[in-house]
Protein backbone atom coordinates (compact mmCIF):
# COMPACT_ATOMS: atom_id res chain seq x y z
CA UNK A 1 0.00 0.00 0.00
CA UNK A 2 2.93 2.50 1.12
CA UNK A 3 4.70 1.72 -2.32
CA UNK A 4 1.56 2.36 -4.72
CA UNK A 5 1.21 5.29 -2.44
CA UNK A 6 4.42 6.64 -2.81
CA UNK A 7 4.20 6.09 -7.15
CA UNK A 8 0.86 7.63 -7.27
CA UNK A 9 -0.09 9.55 -3.93
CA UNK A 10 -2.92 6.66 -4.02
CA UNK A 11 -1.66 3.32 -1.70
CA UNK A 12 -3.81 0.33 -2.46
CA UNK A 13 -3.84 -3.13 -0.96
CA UNK A 14 -5.72 -5.63 -2.43
CA UNK A 15 -5.73 -7.80 0.67
CA UNK A 16 -4.94 -5.68 3.50
CA UNK A 17 -8.35 -7.24 5.58
CA UNK A 18 -7.86 -10.96 5.39
CA UNK A 19 -10.80 -13.02 3.70
CA UNK A 20 -11.66 -14.07 7.56
CA UNK A 21 -11.43 -10.43 9.23
CA UNK A 22 -13.92 -8.86 6.42
CA UNK A 23 -16.73 -11.79 7.08
CA UNK A 24 -16.64 -10.73 10.92
CA UNK A 25 -16.61 -7.04 10.26
CA UNK A 26 -19.38 -7.18 7.75
CA UNK A 27 -21.12 -9.52 10.02
CA UNK A 28 -20.71 -7.11 12.53
CA UNK A 29 -22.26 -4.50 10.03
CA UNK A 30 -25.14 -6.08 9.54
CA UNK A 31 -26.48 -6.58 12.72
CA UNK A 32 -25.39 -3.18 14.37
CA UNK A 33 -27.50 -1.99 10.63
CA UNK A 34 -30.41 -4.75 11.97
CA UNK A 35 -30.81 -3.01 15.15
CA UNK A 36 -31.05 0.56 13.75
CA UNK A 37 -27.71 1.48 15.44
CA UNK A 38 -26.36 2.99 12.19
CA UNK A 39 -26.99 7.00 12.02
CA UNK A 40 -26.80 8.87 9.28
CA UNK A 41 -23.56 10.96 8.77
CA UNK A 42 -22.94 14.26 8.44
CA UNK A 43 -20.16 16.68 7.48
CA UNK A 44 -18.35 18.89 10.15
CA UNK A 45 -16.82 18.30 13.16
CA UNK A 46 -18.17 17.69 17.14
CA UNK A 47 -19.03 21.71 16.72
CA UNK A 48 -20.50 22.18 13.88
CA UNK A 49 -22.39 18.92 12.26
CA UNK A 50 -24.33 19.79 8.90
CA UNK A 51 -26.76 16.85 7.62
CA UNK A 52 -27.48 17.81 3.85
CA UNK A 53 -28.37 14.42 1.86
CA UNK A 54 -27.91 16.22 -0.97
CA UNK A 55 -23.88 15.95 -0.40
CA UNK A 56 -23.87 12.95 1.39
CA UNK A 57 -26.53 10.77 2.46
CA UNK A 58 -24.57 7.11 3.98
CA UNK A 59 -25.05 5.67 7.39
CA UNK A 60 -22.18 5.17 10.02
CA UNK A 61 -21.15 3.92 13.23
CA UNK A 62 -17.92 4.69 15.20
CA UNK A 63 -15.72 2.24 15.91
CA UNK A 64 -14.26 2.16 19.75
CA UNK A 65 -12.04 -0.34 21.56
CA UNK A 66 -14.18 -0.02 23.86
CA UNK A 67 -17.01 -1.96 22.48
CA UNK A 68 -14.59 -4.86 23.17
CA UNK A 69 -15.81 -6.69 20.04
CA UNK A 70 -13.51 -9.08 19.16
CA UNK A 71 -13.12 -8.54 15.62
CA UNK A 72 -13.14 -4.84 15.82
CA UNK A 73 -10.13 -5.60 17.88
CA UNK A 74 -8.29 -7.26 15.49
CA UNK A 75 -9.33 -4.91 13.25
CA UNK A 76 -7.69 -2.21 15.71
CA UNK A 77 -4.77 -4.58 16.07
CA UNK A 78 -4.17 -4.46 12.31
CA UNK A 79 -4.08 -0.71 12.32
CA UNK A 80 -1.29 -0.12 15.26
CA UNK A 81 1.00 -2.72 12.97
CA UNK A 82 0.79 -0.69 9.92
CA UNK A 83 0.75 2.72 11.82
CA UNK A 84 3.81 2.00 13.81
CA UNK A 85 5.37 0.71 10.43
CA UNK A 86 4.65 3.87 8.90
CA UNK A 87 6.16 6.15 11.24
CA UNK A 88 9.25 4.05 11.60
CA UNK A 89 9.60 4.07 7.71
CA UNK A 90 8.10 7.14 6.50
CA UNK A 91 8.50 9.45 9.69
CA UNK A 92 4.40 9.97 9.03
CA UNK A 93 4.23 11.21 13.21
CA UNK A 94 0.95 9.38 13.14
CA UNK A 95 -0.02 9.53 17.03
CA UNK A 96 -4.08 8.35 16.84
CA UNK A 97 -6.89 7.21 14.65
CA UNK A 98 -10.90 7.22 13.86
CA UNK A 99 -12.63 4.83 12.13
CA UNK A 100 -16.15 4.12 11.53
CA UNK A 101 -18.26 1.74 9.69
CA UNK A 102 -20.10 2.93 6.51
CA UNK A 103 -23.27 1.61 4.50
CA UNK A 104 -24.51 3.31 1.84
CA UNK A 105 -27.72 1.72 0.65
CA UNK A 106 -28.94 1.86 -3.16
CA UNK A 107 -28.81 4.75 -4.64
CA UNK A 108 -26.48 6.55 -1.72
CA UNK A 109 -23.59 8.53 -2.25
CA UNK A 110 -20.83 10.91 -1.33
CA UNK A 111 -20.38 14.29 -2.83
CA UNK A 112 -16.76 15.41 -3.85
CA UNK A 113 -14.81 16.85 -0.65
CA UNK A 114 -11.72 16.91 0.96
CA UNK A 115 -11.60 14.86 4.97
CA UNK A 116 -9.59 17.59 5.96
CA UNK A 117 -11.16 20.60 8.71
CA UNK A 118 -11.27 24.12 7.93
CA UNK A 119 -9.43 25.10 11.17
CA UNK A 120 -8.29 21.84 12.24
CA UNK A 121 -5.38 20.01 9.98
CA UNK A 122 -4.59 17.06 12.35
CA UNK A 123 -6.09 14.32 9.64
CA UNK A 124 -3.25 13.45 7.84
CA UNK A 125 -4.47 9.85 6.07
CA UNK A 126 -7.55 8.33 4.98
CA UNK A 127 -7.89 5.00 4.80
CA UNK A 128 -11.12 3.16 3.40
CA UNK A 129 -11.37 -0.50 4.07
CA UNK A 130 -13.97 -2.28 2.10
CA UNK A 131 -16.67 -4.97 3.02
CA UNK A 132 -18.43 -6.03 -0.23
CA UNK A 133 -18.24 -9.68 -1.54
CA UNK A 134 -18.77 -10.31 -4.95
CA UNK A 135 -18.42 -6.44 -5.90
CA UNK A 136 -19.18 -5.82 -9.95
CA UNK A 137 -18.38 -2.90 -11.85
CA UNK A 138 -22.32 -3.00 -12.28
CA UNK A 139 -22.86 -2.54 -9.08
CA UNK A 140 -21.42 1.33 -9.14
CA UNK A 141 -20.11 2.89 -5.89
CA UNK A 142 -16.81 3.76 -7.00
CA UNK A 143 -14.73 5.82 -5.12
CA UNK A 144 -14.02 9.09 -7.48
CA UNK A 145 -10.23 10.41 -6.99
CA UNK A 146 -9.66 13.81 -8.33
CA UNK A 147 -5.63 14.23 -9.32
CA UNK A 148 -4.34 17.00 -11.59
CA UNK A 149 -5.27 16.13 -14.91
CA UNK A 150 -6.56 12.53 -13.86
CA UNK A 151 -9.81 11.20 -12.48
CA UNK A 152 -8.92 7.78 -10.53
CA UNK A 153 -12.09 5.11 -10.04
CA UNK A 154 -11.51 2.73 -7.78
CA UNK A 155 -14.20 -0.47 -7.00
CA UNK A 156 -15.18 -1.08 -3.90
CA UNK A 157 -13.93 -4.59 -3.73
CA UNK A 158 -13.66 -7.17 -1.12
CA UNK A 159 -10.56 -6.66 1.35
CA UNK A 160 -9.12 -3.83 -0.70
CA UNK A 161 -7.91 -0.83 1.00
CA UNK A 162 -7.28 2.47 -0.22
CA UNK A 163 -5.01 5.12 1.37
CA UNK A 164 -3.85 8.99 0.48
CA UNK A 165 -3.53 12.27 2.26
CA UNK A 166 -6.07 13.27 3.70
CA UNK A 167 -5.66 17.33 2.81
CA UNK A 168 -4.38 16.74 -0.45
CA UNK A 169 -7.06 14.18 -3.02
CA UNK A 170 -10.61 15.49 -3.30
CA UNK A 171 -13.18 12.39 -3.93
CA UNK A 172 -16.35 10.91 -3.88
CA UNK A 173 -18.64 7.82 -3.41
CA UNK A 174 -20.55 7.70 -7.09
CA UNK A 175 -24.27 6.63 -6.82
CA UNK A 176 -24.23 2.64 -5.59
CA UNK A 177 -26.53 0.29 -7.33
CA UNK A 178 -26.86 -2.23 -4.60
CA UNK A 179 -26.13 -1.43 -0.49
CA UNK A 180 -21.53 -0.75 0.08
CA UNK A 181 -20.02 -1.06 3.22
CA UNK A 182 -16.88 -0.22 4.05
CA UNK A 183 -14.74 1.20 7.30
CA UNK A 184 -13.41 4.58 6.55
CA UNK A 185 -11.21 6.58 9.03
CA UNK A 186 -8.40 8.88 9.33
CA UNK A 187 -4.58 8.77 10.72
CA UNK A 188 -3.98 11.64 12.77
CA UNK A 189 -1.39 13.43 14.04
CA UNK A 190 -1.05 15.93 17.49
Amino acid sequence: MIDSYLTSSVGISKDFLSVLLCGHLTQNLHQLYNGGQLLFAGTGNNKVVNFDTLLRSDKIYWLDRLHNDPHENAFFDLVDLFVAYLNRTCYAGITGYEFHYALYETGCFYGRHLDSFKHNGNRAFSMIMYLNKDWVKADGGELRIYQPGNLQDIEPQNGKSVFFKSTELEHEVLKTNKPRMSITGWLKTD
